[in-house]
């Protein structure tokens, strides 16, 4: 499969020369069913300069080195915090390097059932042929036993509660039971490597709570927002960097619009700016996530409608529609800040004088 051609491809093929390093230098001791030694799963995931392999997730070294550990265990992993924090991004790089495959997703909703986790069937076979492994249709979960793999569980806690308690049974026994099948078929036992790695939205929690008895068998971990400004600027740049690429575009932010873009979110986000003037926060999700979307909207904004410099207004722009997308109430706050932080800053940065500019936007 050529990843070139894919839209957003999996990581074991974003990084398949990566992984590839990795594994022919890894010479420390892997668990059975792993690709890579838990060393070696660290620095794919948090990067090694003398393998080239480069850093792909900022924030909590010690985080990732827990979140290995848990996986080696009998507990799955449940990655909780705010939206746009990199959970998903986290659990997707973590699954490709410790068994290849990150493909083995469960994607919750409130309509996900049960068969769409384990296995469901192909009915003109079933009804055909009766029950047989030529009638089976593999779900995630399944595949991630057979093939002893990480499962991803993507937003838990919107799935409804007797549907999350399926993973009761697969978290504690390691083994799928497939009744319609006869003998030896009817069980299916977790192969090595097999774990569960969930994640859930803080926001969502009180959509479905998780019964005792299976928070019982995840180890929780929280993915705390950036809180280092320098830290958050150099992921946007290079995540931005990344998906321009993929775009075939050549425009690129320069390092002061990076930074009023971080500070920006740093201001909304956390209520009060470095000079100290106190703001509202919004209601919105200032995430790292968001910033990276904001900055790769503005550089094709300015790429294809404005002659290819990325400044303040194509900031401002995108930062509005960021910012109005959840509560149209947040538009006052947004004023606000136009109208205290933003204005007199422009006194003495053209950038910030081009987000004033903006500020009309909010009005219509």
């Amino acid at each position: 499969m050529d990843a070139d051609r894919i839209l957003r491809a999996p990581a074991e093929l974003v990084y398949a020369d990566e992984l590839g390093r990795l594994a022919a230098a890894d010479r420390h001791p892997r668990p059975a069913g792993w690709r890579l030694s838990p060393r070696a799963v660290r620095s794919f995931v948090l990067g090694a300069e003398e393998a080239g392999v480069r850093k792909k997730f900022y924030g909590d070294d010690a985080l990732v080195d827990r979140c290995v550990v848990t996986l080696m265990s009998n507990r799955g992993l449940l990655l909780v915090g705010e939206p746009g924090t990199a959970k998903s991004m986290l659990s997707e790089l973590l699954a490709a390097a410790i068994g290849g495959s990150s493909t083995c997703t469960v994607q919750g909703t409130s309509g996900t059932t049960e068969d769409q986790i384990t296995y469901s069937w192909n009915y003109a076979l079933l009804l055909a042929e009766g029950p047989s492994q030529r009638a089976l249709v593999k779900g995630p979960m399944y595949q991630a036993i057979e093939q002893g793999l990480v499962c991803r569980f993507e937003e838990v806690t919107r799935v409804q509660p007797e549907i999350q308690d399926v993973l009761i049974g697969l978290l504690s026994d390691k083994v799928l039971q497939v009744p319609e099948l006869a003998g030896d078929e009817a069980t299916v036992f977790a192969g090595h490597g097999f774990n569960v790695l969930a994640t859930a939205n803080l926001r969502d929690r009180g959509v479905h709570e998780m019964s005792s008895a299976l928070k019982r068998r995840f180890n929780f971990e929280t993915v705390r927002p950036i809180s280092d400004r320098r830290l958050e600027a150099r992921l946007i740049k290079e995540q931005t960097a990344a998906l321009l690429e993929r775009s075939g575009v050549q425009t690129r932010m320069k390092e002061d619009v990076v930074e009023l873009l971080v500070t920006a979110f740093h201001d909304l986000r956390d209520g009060v700016t470095a000079e100290g003037t106190v703001v509202e926060r919004t209601s919105a999700v200032m995430s790292s996530a968001e910033a990276v979307a904001v900055g790769y909207a503005a550089t094709l904004d300015a790429h294809y409608f404005d002659g290819g410099e990325v400044g303040g207004g194509h900031i401002a722009r995108q930062l509005i529609g960021t910012v109005l997308k959840d509560n149209p109430d947040d538009g006052k706050k947004l004023r606000h800040y136009f109208d205290v932080v933003v204005k007199e800053r422009s006194r003495h940065n053209p950038h910030w004088r081009q987000v004033l500019g903006a500020r009309q936007e909010l009005d219509r």
